[in-house]
């Protein structure tokens, strides 16, 4: 099996780092961080995984629409930046986040660049669910999202996926074969708390 990422400190370090990072986001984005239990137990999920042994080499973020999913995401990513975690490769780790959108788009208009993203070491896809689940591609179905995740499981390359469906949505928009794929490639964190987002009209 290949060697998947890992934090390089303790699950309780690496917790104090995503609270952080999740607190400057939050800021950046001029919104108030909510301390709660929910917050609380989903920073320690995803810290335990970030430092163990877990043989799953991706996660997956899912919940309603507004409850802090890619605000996640966009910490983790702006955490291995400050971290400077050197790879096997004299480089430093670092994860690209694309919309889920974007994927279908690129597999249309720019193959050999889908193909490229479908081979990143690490890879963050945001709002898997609402892209198109096929598109028409000179007469040919093409499943983008589908064919990413079918590369990056045979290859065990490290992902990171928000959603707003649940495990059982999902299994009905994309099928059973990638659903079953997922649960071997994932470990789910369900984000259990409502939408932050005040709505007006």
């Amino acid at each position: 099996m290949k060697a998947r990422f890992r934090l390089p400190m303790t699950q309780e370090k690496a917790y104090g780092c995503l609270l952080a990072a999740n607190m400057a986001e939050v800021e950046y984005r001029h919104r108030k961080f909510v301390d709660n239990d929910d917050v609380h137990d989903q920073l320690a999920q995803m810290s335990q995984w970030l430092t163990s042994d877990s043989p799953k080499f991706g996660m997956l973020l899912c919940g309603v629409p507004g409850n802090g999913k890619s605000t996640m995401l966009k910490a983790f990513q702006k955490l291995l930046c400050c971290l400077q975690i050197p790879d096997s490769y004299g480089r430093t780790y670092g994860i690209q986040i694309v919309d889920a959108k974007y994927i279908a788009h690129l597999c249309k208009k720019d193959y050999p660049a889908f193909l490229k993203l479908a081979d990143k070491e690490m890879l963050g896809i945001d709002d898997m669910g609402t892209e198109p689940r096929q598109i028409m591609d000179f007469g040919n179905i093409v499943t983008p999202v589908i064919d990413l995740l079918t590369r990056r499981y045979e290859e065990q390359l490290f992902t990171v996926i928000t959603t707003n469906l649940t495990p059982a949505q999902i299994a009905d928009l994309y099928g059973s074969r990638i659903a079953d794929r997922l649960n071997e490639m994932v470990e789910k964190i369900i984000y259990r708390n409502s939408t932050y987002r005040t709505v007006s009209i």
